[in-house]
């Protein structure tokens, strides 16, 4: 036994009584030989009751055989340290309940003879505590993990969304205006992947010359001020919505862009568009064509109703066949006017409504420009001269009939604005690649100030008023060379004459 009179001193005695922890000392065979008051409070026993028993008192039977084992290869090689690392220990009330202990074991010598000191802490409330925070952790855990996974299923399903958006992307962007998120049809149809674009500037996908301003529509997008923003890409249209997308914080840290493939309902509004501008040409086409009749049809009727009423008296009359031939004439040309008015607005409604086609095949130039020439014959003023040049073949490929068309209105153009014994020249050249047709006259020519306006849509010069015309003529002439791929040109100076020359591709 321990002699605590002799070998302990009155400060080990009051630390030893007073512990807030139970200290249990017991001799190598596991005899307990002192506890404090600590330990009689914790495990329900007197004092006396402890003493001279085995230590495996205080432990629950079923650590006692593996207490034992532990406790004889403690004293072989004692050491400080704490017991049952690692492990959850519990000690035994004399009631046979258990609580949860933690115990540190520390080793002395009393004269010669080896003692084990242990320190035993109920940690009850600890364990509760414990148990409580991992009870608390783990709730913690299933929330966030609830959550993660409600935030995948909710990322799987917007992307699912988004990656069939028709017609388009559903795209987001940082404030550096790099992708974050890009999912929708329009992206695979351009052969592109999403993992392609993750991490990148969108703004290096656009032409340099864009950049700028759709740039400053999104910061603005970034600032709370949606946009409405389009792009044309020439031969691809884009609407783009923009809008900022705030944080938990509330702050604005990334702009959604849903981009809309518009090009099918553009091309559509512009085929719209020029439906409607063709249907108000058309309009205005009428409402010129009904001002002009009552005006160019007037004339050429009251000439013909005139001539018809004398052309009944002479009939009757001797030597009257001069007068009879001048007022046939004067219906012929009466009748040719109104013909040719028809003509020019028969032709203008038919190229506006894109039915006239050009349909190549040979001919032969020399025979062409007679034919129309022949034909001017007629119509031609008194005493003036058609002459006719040719160089190089004679032969090419163009539509018959579009060609005539062109040379007759510019012949009949500078048969109508000469004066009478006139030349009207007509040179062609043929080179390997181009005809070339001057049609020139010595007629009235063409004002400078009008000269700009002179294939305008029912354009007459100011020195050509009171002459019979629609306007129309050098008009059609230019829509027909647009046909043939050919182009037109002229030179005038009033007074003293005009020359055209048109220039047509030989084949297609």
């Amino acid at each position: 036994m321990i002699s605590t009179e002799n070998n302990k001193n009155d400060m080990f005695r009051i630390l030893f009584e007073t512990a807030g922890e139970g200290l249990v000392v017991a001799n190598k065979e596991g005899v307990i030989d002192i506890v404090n008051p600590r330990i009689e409070e914790l495990f329900g026993y007197k004092r006396k009751e402890l003493i001279g028993q085995k230590v495996e008192t205080l432990i629950p039977t079923r650590y006692s055989k593996t207490h034992v084992e532990n406790q004889k290869g403690y004293f072989k090689k004692p050491k400080k340290r704490t017991m049952g690392l690692g492990l959850d220990l519990y000690g035994k009330r004399k009631d046979g309940s258990e609580f949860p202990v933690e115990v540190s074991l520390n080793h002395f010598t009393n004269d010669d003879e080896p003692f084990v000191m242990a320190l035993i802490t109920d940690i009850t409330e600890r364990k509760r505590i414990e148990e409580i925070k991992t009870n608390l952790n783990l709730e913690l855990e299933r929330k966030v993990q609830e959550r993660t996974t409600e935030l995948e299923e909710s990322q799987e399903l917007y992307k699912a969304i988004a990656r069939r958006f028709p017609n388009g992307t559903i795209n987001v962007f940082d404030k550096d205006l790099n992708y974050i998120f890009v999912e929708g049809q329009g992206l695979y149809s351009l052969g592109i992947t999403s993992e392609n674009l993750v991490g990148t500037p969108y703004l290096n996908r656009l032409p340099s010359s864009l950049r700028k301003g759709i740039e400053t529509k999104l910061r603005l997008a970034l600032r709370g001020i949606n946009q409405t923003i389009d792009l044309d890409l020439g031969d691809r249209h884009y609407e783009l919505q923009a809008a900022g997308m705030r944080s938990e914080s509330g702050k604005i840290d990334k702009v959604l862009v849903v981009e809309s493939n518009v090009t099918k309902q553009k091309k559509a509004e512009k085929e719209v568009m020029g439906a409607l501008e063709r249907e108000k040409e058309l309009g205005e086409l009428k409402s010129r064509f009904v001002s002009m009749a009552s005006h160019e049809f007037r004339t050429p009727l009251g000439t013909i109703l005139s001539s018809v009423s004398l052309l009944e008296k002479y009939f009757d009359m001797e030597d009257s066949a001069e007068k009879r031939d001048k007022h046939v004439g004067r219906i012929k040309n009466s009748v040719r006017n109104l013909t040719n008015v028809l003509n020019d607005f028969l032709s203008l409604d038919k190229l506006q409504s894109g039915l006239v086609q050009a349909n190549r095949t040979s001919l032969n130039l020399r025979e062409l420009l007679n034919e129309v020439c022949d034909e001017l014959e007629q119509v031609k003023r008194k005493n003036q001269v058609f002459i006719l040049e040719y160089q190089g073949e004679e032969e090419m490929v163009a539509d018959p009939h579009i060609l005539e068309n062109i040379v007759y209105n510019l012949v009949s153009n500078a048969v109508k604005y000469s004066e009478e014994g006139g030349e009207i020249k007509l040179s062609s050249k043929m080179t390997k690649k181009r005809f070339i047709l001057e049609v020139c006259d010595e007629g009235i020519g063409i004002p400078q100030e009008d000269q700009k306006h002179l294939f305008e849509r029912f354009f007459r010069a100011e020195n050509a008023i009171n002459i019979q015309g629609t306007g129309l003529g050098l008009n059609i002439v230019g829509k027909y060379l647009e046909l043939l791929k050919g182009k037109i040109t002229f030179e005038s100076v009033e007074g003293e004459g005009t020359c055209f020359t048109i220039s047509i591709p030989r084949e297609p």
